[in-house]
Parts: structure tokens; C-alpha cells; sequence
């Protein structure tokens, strides 16, 4: 099985690296050798694996074809309810949103194949991604994607821990379902506003994988 990391997450990668080293030879440089030294250094080793693999980019099946809505995240439903999209559609809307903890995988895919037909990135707070108000005050990035047909929007929220969102949407672009569409850098969430129409396919707690868990079929 191939292990592949996410190219914008090189530096983030190096950085972490550079600091545990760091940490490292201070270590052997004030403590003498013994348990206490041994497992801090344990301790930052493995720190160093984990960032590695936590910017991993995992093979993936497209299954947003035609009118399926794949999920642009992996993580947990924690918002299935009708809202009313202020920003860009203007309309009443079913909202899905998907929570990613720090063992998921922090890259993001298309939904479904389509047409950017809107992009704004908004700074803001950077509040827990579980609180109301996080998808309108926190650091984040709308999207609208049109199939010819319908139009949905989704949004990258930044949270308390993920302080950098790398989006690839720019208005115009044909994007294919599957395909990466941005990433995350650390624990937060993406929130999904679909037609009311559409036949919604996950429930409150369902586990989503990018790109092939279908969160909804549009009519």
C-alpha cells in the first residue's frame, strides 16, 4: 500500500520535525542517560511519526458521480437539519456537517463533478468546530459547485487547532468528484448545504470517508 503526504503539508511537516530534534538534542545534552531520557525521546520520535502520517493522502474510490454527493471529509455527521444558506445560495437548505478529530484523514475531495461557480475565503475566530456559531465566525472557505443542474455550497471551517486551510477552488474550474480539492491542517470541520430536495443518505453519528460515502442523491 503506497504512503503518500499531502504536498502543502511539507513545511508544516519540517517544522514539527525540526522542533522535536531540537528537543532531542537538548535532552541528551542536559540529562543523563536513564529512563526518564529514554522516554522523552520515545515520546518525541513517535510525535514525529504521527505528524508524518497524519498528513497522509490515502487512495480513495470517486463515488460522486451523476447526482450522488460524496462527503468532502472524513469524520463524523454531527449536523443533519434545514438551515437557511445566507452567504452565497440565498435559500433554505439541508445542512451536513462532518467533524474530523485528529486521527482522521485531513484532506479534502470533490463531491461531485461540476463547476466552481463561487470561492471566497473569510478569516475569522477560531472557536471549537462544534459550536454554533463556528461555520459563520471561525476561519473558513465557501465553495459552490454546480452540475449543470443543481448547486450546492460547502464550507472549510478552521478550529481551535486548525489554524491553516489550503483550498484549490477557483471559480470556473471543472473539477472532477474524487479528486483533491483542499485540506485542513488539523482537527475541524466541513459543512455541506444541499438542496431541500435531495434525498439524504447519512444520519447524526455516521462515520463519512472522502469521497465514498454518499451524503446525499440529488433529484
Amino acid at each position: 500500500m503506497r504512503f503518500v503526504i499531502q504536498k502543502d503539508c511539507y513545511g508544516t511537516i519540517l517544522k514539527a520535525w525540526l522542533v522535536a530534534i531540537s528537543c532531542i538534542a537538548l535532552l541528551l545534552w542536559l540529562l543523563d542517560p536513564g529512563i526518564i531520557r529514554t522516554v522523552l525521546i520515545v515520546l518525541l520520535v513517535v510525535f514525529m511519526g504521527f505528524v508524518t502520517w497524519f498528513h497522509r493522502v490515502p487512495e480513495r474510490k470517486a463515488l460522486g458521480t451523476g447526482n450522488l454527493v460524496t462527503s468532502v471529509a472524513d469524520g463524523k455527521v454531527v449536523v443533519v437539519e434545514k438551515v437557511f444558506e445566507k452567504e452565497y445560495l440565498k435559500k433554505e437548505c439541508i445542512q451536513v456537517s462532518v467533524y474530523m478529530n485528529f486521527f482522521d484523514v485531513h484532506v479534502n475531495y470533490w463531491p461531485i463533478d461540476g463547476k466552481v461557480t463561487y470561492y471566497k475565503y473569510h478569516p475569522g475566530k477560531y472557536l471549537l468546530a462544534f459550536h454554533p456559531k463556528a461555520s459563520e465566525l471561525n476561519e473558513h472557505s465557501s465553495t459552490a459547485l454546480s452540475n449543470g443542474k443543481d448547486e450546492i455550497l460547502f464550507k472549510q471551517i478552521a478550529g481551535t487547532f486548525a489554524r491553516r486551510i489550503v483550498c484549490y477552488s477557483k471559480e470556473g474550474n471543472e473539477v472532477k468528484a474524487g479528486d483533491q480539492c483542499g485540506v485542513i491542517k488539523f482537527g475541524s470541520r466541513i459543512d455541506m448545504y444541499l438542496p431541500l430536495d435531495a434525498d439524504i443518505k447519512v444520519k447524526l453519528g455516521d462515520l463519512t470517508v472522502a469521497s465514498e460515502t454518499v451524503i446525499a442523491e440529488l433529484k
